[in-house]
């Protein structure tokens, strides 16, 4: 009988390697973010149009949704141990040479690059927590790993803020990618130094959950069995929809505050640090909450759905927010809109958890590419209208409202057979856990 070399983990290494996902979120967000935080910046060095700063971000989205596409697989075939920390270098070093270009064109292939292996990053992370956690669990793990993402988006414009220290002179911008980009190889020692290749085995169950027959019982044939089954469309819609909404907030909110309400470069870097801290707060919350709810009573699905439900209401709160004018009111409501459009990945991750573990990694490249592909135009077409219209306000109210919209799906599709049928589905019986 062959032991999986996981369970005689300790659960204080479990949640290191959490810890160290988060790591890995952290830096690709710190490379990602550095573009927003210095783009009135670049856009005046280079005389480019808000369409043309929308351009950068398309490219870097449809890269992106190339990148999950070609790593979602890649990740179902070759050892994550390898596979992980050399996306991470090469990512590092699209971050790096963004800071040492000199046209746009040349700030575009970075960008593009950038993207493109910045989406190993999630079939890699994700298949990594289902390997190591219990399905109780993932909700929280998955939290802790996408958490990093505000803790990147918090630093990053405190290391901007420090660097620029408020001078204008043309090319500054230029240091905090360099700085930031070599990061990458303190990760990687960290992570060769924590897992073996053993740890990377086939999950089993751990901590107080039994497994069950109907986990992972709709996917553990031929990956097209997946594809074609009804849960995949409905995560379709939900990754859509909140990964629209995260992007388009994430690349466009510094622009928004100095450009569509008067306030300086140096008051929105730090407003953005602050944004990023109640991204983490409704994240880690989130997972928290989830949780909590399951040891309640709750079923694991039901409790995600509750969450997810709430996350997505505060999400739609740019649409009061965009109403307000320079002040208090509108950066407090920016911040519950933060804390909720964070909090929503968490419960989307362990949603995608449930098809497969085989092809876990196929899973979410797959999810990642209709994300991606969904964001990518939108950029552009966002830049579009606020050049039309001389305002950003319009389409910060309406991709609020995304998630809501997948809310709708997820309520009416993931367990639609067992309501037609009349019986209650084990995720849905909240009198038992599972």
């Amino acid at each position: 009988m062959t032991i999986d070399a996981t369970s005689v983990r300790s659960s204080a290494w479990r949640w290191s390697v959490c810890g160290l996902l988060l790591c890995a979120s952290m830096l690709m967000y710190m490379d990602r973010q550095t573009l927003p935080s210095v783009a009135t910046r670049i856009t005046r060095e280079f005389s480019l149009s808000q369409e043309q700063y929308g351009v950068l971000e398309m490219s870097f989205s449809y890269a992106f949704a190339a990148g999950a596409f070609a790593f979602g697989f890649i990740a179902d075939l070759w050892s994550v141990r390898w596979l992980y920390p050399a996306l991470l270098m090469a990512w590092s070093a699209m971050g790096f040479l963004t800071g040492v270009v000199e046209t746009y064109s040349g700030l575009l292939v970075c960008r593009t690059l950038l993207g493109f292996f910045e989406a190993g990053h999630w079939p890699c992370a994700i298949k990594t927590t289902q390997r190591l956690l219990s399905r109780e669990q993932r909700t929280m793990g998955n939290s802790v790993l996408q958490s990093g993402a505000s803790f990147g988006a918090i630093f990053t414009p405190l290391v901007m803020n420090w660097m620029l220290a408020g001078r204008t002179e043309p090319g500054l911008w230029r240091q905090p990618f360099l700085v930031i980009g070599s990061f990458g190889v303190l990760w990687l020692i960290a992570w060769f130094s924590l897992l073996r290749a053993p740890d990377f085995g086939t999950p089993s169950p751990i901590a107080s959950e039994p497994q069950t027959s109907s986990e992972f019982s709709e996917g553990e044939g031929s990956f097209w069995r997946i594809l074609l089954n009804r849960r995949f469309f409905v995560l379709v819609a939900i990754v859509s929809c909140i990964n629209t909404c995260w992007q388009i907030i994430r690349a466009w909110l510094p622009k928004f505050l100095q450009e569509g309400r008067g306030y300086t470069e140096s008051d929105a870097l730090y407003f953005n640090s602050l944004y990023y801290v109640a991204t983490d707060v409704g994240c880690l919350g989130a997972g928290a909450t989830s949780l909590w709810l399951v040891k309640r009573g709750f079923t694991v699905h039901g409790s995600r759905a509750l969450v997810y439900g709430c996350c997505a209401g505060l999400t739609a709160l740019t649409a009061a927010a965009v109403l307000m004018p320079k002040g208090w009111v509108l950066l407090a409501l920016l911040l519950v809109v933060g804390a909720g459009a964070l909090g929503l990945f968490p419960c989307y991750y362990s949603f995608t958890q449930e098809l497969s573990t085989r092809h876990q990694g196929k899973v979410t490249g797959f999810l990642g590419t209709a994300a991606w592909v969904t964001a990518a135009p939108m950029q552009k077409f966002f830049g579009r209208l606020v050049d039309q219209t001389g305002s950003f306000d319009l389409g910060l109210a309406l991709v609020g409202w995304l998630p809501l919209i997948a809310f709708v799906f997820l309520w009416l599709f993931w367990n639609r057979s067992e309501r037609k049928a009349g019986t209650s589905s084990p995720d849905c019986d909240a009198g038992k856990v599972r």
